[in-house]
């Protein structure tokens, strides 16, 4: 049984993950539908692609994954899919799947063959009419090259990556803030090694370190290795985010402590 899961911004509250799930199943009956996420910040086409990155490694191989966070919704942007080795993708071509772009042996189509779209196309909800149908064709075993034509210039988001400094600081960013309001960074876990660090975020230093939040008293602020490797700063009982008035992008900087 193929699955197909799901990831928008388009939130629970008016149907619209529903219709798309119903097109789905008149089309590939047979298939699982798991929702990874539809409680995106609206048009905030990188988060998607962090949350659908982290979650699709977890995935079994030949998994479908279906990402609508569209802000270009009915212009020129083309609808894309993408094959991997380890999965398919089938959702915008603006940058979301940039992680997926990046993978050994990655292939892209323009999901341009019309036949394969609902009759009547919407120009404002293409995640029903051309996705959602597009990614249940591919779940039932039509042929990538059947839904469209092969390009090589898919839209990439701007990279952004920690640096080290040559004074042994090193220089990151905030690149998803989660619910609870920890900042996870684009720092590895990694290279922080041995020795003593801090973090300096937002005017404010911070030099305790954790391996769980409970390390840390009621509402006192930390740094630990998040679920994913990368460093987070977090709250105790509490929302870091708010605490410090920070949001993705926020400068971070970790330096050694004599």
């Amino acid at each position: 049984m193929t699955i197909i899961t799901l990831t928008t911004d388009f939130g629970s509250a008016d149907g619209y993950v529903g219709a798309m799930k119903g097109v789905i199943l008149c089309i590939a009956p047979d298939v699982r539908l798991v929702d990874v996420s539809h409680e995106i910040a609206a048009q905030d086409v990188r988060g998607a692609g962090y949350v659908l990155g982290r979650a699709a490694a977890f995935f079994p191989r030949g998994t479908v994954h279906l990402a609508v966070v569209d802000p270009g919704v009915g212009s020129r942007r083309r609808p894309l899919l993408i094959t991997t080795p380890q999965a398919i993708y089938v959702g915008p071509d603006n940058g979301l799947f940039t992680f997926a772009l990046e993978e050994a042996g990655a292939a892209v189509f323009e999901l341009d063959r019309p036949e394969f779209w609902l009759p009547n196309i919407s120009r404002t909800f293409h995640g029903r009419d051309i996705f959602a149908p597009r990614a249940a064709h591919v779940a039932r075993g039509v042929a990538p090259r059947a839904l469209g034509s092969p390009i090589c210039d898919p839209v990439r988001l701007p990279a952004v990556a920690p640096q080290r400094r040559a004074d042994g600081h090193v220089a990151g960013h905030v690149i998803h803030v989660d619910r609870f309001g920890n900042l996870i960074t684009d720092i590895p876990g990694g290279w922080v090694g041995e020795g003593r660090w801090r973090v300096e975020i937002a005017g404010r230093r911070i030099s305790q370190f954790g391996a769980t939040y409970a390390d840390a008293r009621a509402g006192a602020l930390l740094i630990l290795v998040s679920s994913a490797g990368t460093l987070e700063i977090a709250a105790r009982d509490g929302n870091a985010a708010a605490q410090l008035g920070v949001g993705v992008g926020e400068a971070v900087i970790l330096r050694p402590v004599a």
